[in-house]
């Protein structure tokens, strides 16, 4: 269940294939130009979620994490791009620029970033957050889904 106060949306207990599941249900839902922070500590399932965003998006075949590239962009139909950025590895927030940052968030776009606080300050605005965070069980994940600044309004699936 989805319960929403003060514009924040939170879902808890989801396992990792009720997790997969709701992001992939996400994922075909959403309407571009988004961007998409999704913050949590080491485990807490951030690839896990982008993946399964990308596949509701349309990407088939491999989606490997992109800790060591930084970077992903798939093309699942024409006029529509998802990108997945990884900035475990950065060591200066300005390293971003080599990514084409100030790019990201065109028309057509989905864009994920994982690890966002190491270019907090260059994130773009308006977008959504999503922090993963452990359950009441350890294999079991809580979301908080928020707005920065304005962004489009965003549908969410109910949990499964």
């Amino acid at each position: 269940m989805v319960e929403v106060s003060q514009g924040i949306a939170r879902i808890s207990g989801l396992s990792e294939e009720a997790l997969v599941a709701w992001g992939s249900q996400l994922g075909a839902m959403l309407v571009p130009p988004v961007v998409i922070v999704l913050r949590g500590d080491l485990g807490a399932g951030k690839s896990t979620l982008a993946r399964a965003i990308a596949r509701g998006a349309g990407v088939t075949g491999a989606i490997p994490s992109p800790t060591y590239n930084l970077l992903f962009r798939y093309e699942p139909r024409p006029g529509l791009a998802v990108v997945h950025v990884d900035l475990y590895r950065l060591e200066r927030e300005d390293e971003v620029w080599e990514l084409g940052w100030a790019e990201l968030g065109g028309p057509g776009e989905i864009v994920m970033i994982e690890w966002g606080e190491r270019a907090e300050q260059l994130l773009p605005i308006p977008r959504w957050e999503i922090r993963l965070e452990e359950g009441s069980e350890p294999t079991s994940r809580n979301l908080e889904i928020r707005p920065v600044g304005d962004p489009s309004p965003l549908t969410l699936p109910e949990a499964p």
